[in-house]
């Protein structure tokens, strides 16, 4: 059965950096897909993220490439499998280089907080409890 596929391009000041801070978040980098101006992140079977360096994103786009750290041109989502996990993940971002962003969101069925990337992209990690999806 075909399961769709998300590729999230992201702009990035240093592929090296973003290479090495997803990598320390357990993250694989798929060389087949990866040059020095681009790192293939795989964040799941249908998840990858593109981390190109921004010469190399200019070539996909005619538009102006904002800056992370001043503009918000995403918000990225990540389900984790618990609360803790959300944590865990979020607090190795930290450790690795990024920042917290935001509160944590605490709603009982539903946990989340948030980091940006070393580039200033936030990545918000979030719980939801399956009997409230169910429900």
């Amino acid at each position: 059965m075909y399961q769709q596929m998300i590729f999230v391009n992201l702009a990035v000041a240093d592929v090296d950096t973003s290479r090495k801070f997803f990598t320390e978040l357990g993250y694989t980098i798929n060389p087949q897909f990866s040059t020095e101006d681009c790192a293939c992140v795989v964040i799941s079977d249908t998840i990858v993220a593109m981390m190109l360096s921004k010469q190399r994103y200019a070539d996909f786009t005619k538009k102006q490439i904002a800056d992370s750290t001043k503009t918000s041109e995403v918000l990225l989502c990540l389900s984790a499998e618990s609360r803790e996990k959300v944590d865990e993940l979020v607090d190795n971002a930290i450790a690795a280089g990024g920042s917290a962003a935001g509160e944590t969101q605490d709603h009982g069925f539903m946990y989340g907080r948030a980091f940006d990337d070393p580039d200033g992209h936030t990545w918000e990690v979030m719980w939801m409890d399956p009997a409230a999806v169910q429900g």
